[in-house]
């Protein structure tokens, strides 16, 4: 491997250096697109049924015309090659699916097929780890995530968290809260939100505009079989963050990251280090 990664557009390996966006490409123009973010361990996908599903849900509700070939075979052989093609076979790696609906149209698409690019970055921690930092949230009380079924995709929508990322890094934070147009807390920039109160674990239900996140499904199915906490799909006020003894937030890239304090509340980390080890344990076990 050279200086370049290659990246898979349309089953066409070609150069980072090389690979070309055409201006009338609708997810540039429009938005008019979907991304999936991958965790690939030493050659393993990890909850790669579950992201696949998610992309064909989520192409279905965008109304994109789901290519006869996009198995589940198939599209793991193409993450597979990918990887393979970079050298990362034995390495963590990230790994990024986009689908955008082919050119043409204004608003109006005049197709519905789509194209669809893959590309990879290297990962240096081979499972999830958790960091004793200090790792500081506020809210992002500028603009708010609607209450409807598109808020829980992962589309090229990200206008919200963008300036999130903005004022966290101008403010000396290091992530944001969004909410909803209700005022409820549904997730951080990068991840979903949980709180810790006694033995009660309770997340925002997918109903108040939260992202359908695949490690948040991981978690809620870990904490089905652990009888010594009560798991709640609920809405979350701001004042419900600082009566909570813990918070954390997830996605498949980092795991389980500890919020150490927002606002005048510090938080613990026991029961976010004692869940990443449970994941963990069954990622080495092949999920």
């Amino acid at each position: 491997m050279g200086l370049f990664f290659m990246i898979n557009i349309n089953g066409n390996l070609v150069e980072d250096n090389k690979a070309t966006l055409a201006i009338n490409n609708r997810g540039y123009t429009y938005g008019d697109a979907l991304f999936e973010t991958i965790r690939v361990n030493s050659g393993t996908i990890l909850f790669w049924e579950d992201h696949y599903f998610r992309l064909m849900a989520s192409m279905r509700i965008l109304r994109m015309q789901i290519p006869m070939q996009f198995t589940p075979e198939f599209l793991e052989q193409e993450i597979i090659d990918i990887v393979t093609e970079n050298g990362l076979l034995n390495s963590s790696v990230r790994v990024k699916i986009i689908v955008n609906r082919s050119s043409g149209g204004l608003y109006t698409p005049s197709s519905h097929d789509i194209d669809y690019t893959i590309s990879v970055t290297k990962i240096e921690s081979t499972f999830y780890t958790i960091s004793d930092q200090e790792y500081e949230i506020t809210l992002f009380k500028d603009h708010y995530v609607a209450k409807d079924l598109l808020s829980t995709l992962k589309s090229n929508n990200k206008l919200v968290n963008i300036l999130g990322g903005i004022f966290a890094k101008e403010n000396g934070f290091d992530n944001c809260v969004l909410m909803n147009s209700d005022k409820m807390v549904i997730e951080a920039l990068n991840g979903n939100l949980f709180l810790v109160k006694g033995d009660v674990i309770k997340t925002p239900p997918i109903s108040d505009g939260c992202l359908k996140g695949i490690l948040r499904t991981q978690l809620l199915r870990i904490l089905e079989k652990l009888p010594d906490y009560k798991v709640e799909e609920g809405s979350i006020s701001p004042f419900e963050l600082q009566k909570a003894d813990e918070l954390f937030i997830t996605n498949v890239i980092t795991g389980i990251r500890p919020v150490t304090k927002f606002r005048k509340k510090n938080y613990t980390s026991k029961t976010s280090k004692r869940l990443l080890g449970i994941l963990n344990s069954r990622i080495r076990l092949g999920g």
